[in-house]
């Protein structure tokens, strides 16, 4: 259901046909970078948090986590990631589909600057074994996002 949504979002670009449907996982960044056939730091990962009863999605570059003193700077409160259970009510997605496209509304999507050192990168699309390649530009058209933030440190992939 959340992949079909995901196309319907993206179809309003023409993008629809760029997703792809992988018959493996691509849940986690190191799964999403094989099936994907790219870097693990250009797989652009969609994290869900609460601030307050409000939700929220950061998607960050696959070899970042938040940098918990930068989120506070840039939100004014302790970063609070949503519980696995509560992502798919809150969000439209389950944790390893979980993405920009096709949420639900009340959800404000926020850009990390870490993903705007590369010419393309690739999001999930509302599904555990899917992804679409995007450019930066496509992925602010069409994540309809509020800003790009800096609440990101970079972590050693293995």
């Amino acid at each position: 259901m959340s992949l079909i949504r995901v196309k319907e979002h993206l179809q309003k670009y023409g993008l629809d046909n760029k997703i792809m449907e992988f018959e493996k996982s691509s849940a986690t960044v190191s799964e999403a970078a094989i099936a994907v056939g790219c870097q693990e730091q250009e797989i652009a990962k969609t994290l869900s948090f609460l601030i307050g009863e409000s939700p929220i999605l950061i998607v960050v570059a696959g070899d970042c986590k938040i940098d918990n003193g930068k989120y506070k700077a840039e939100f004014s409160t302790k970063a609070k990631m949503i519980p696995f259970e509560e992502v798919e009510n809150l969000i439209g997605h389950a944790v390893g589909g979980v993405c920009p496209f096709g949420i639900k509304d009340g959800v404000t999507v926020y850009l990390d600057c870490s993903l705007k050192r590369f010419d393309f990168v690739y999001p999930a699309c509302g599904s555990s074994n899917s992804a679409i390649k995007l450019s930066i530009a496509e992925l602010e058209e069409t994540s309809g996002y509020e800003k790009w933030i800096d609440v990101c440190k970079y972590i050693e992939l293995n």
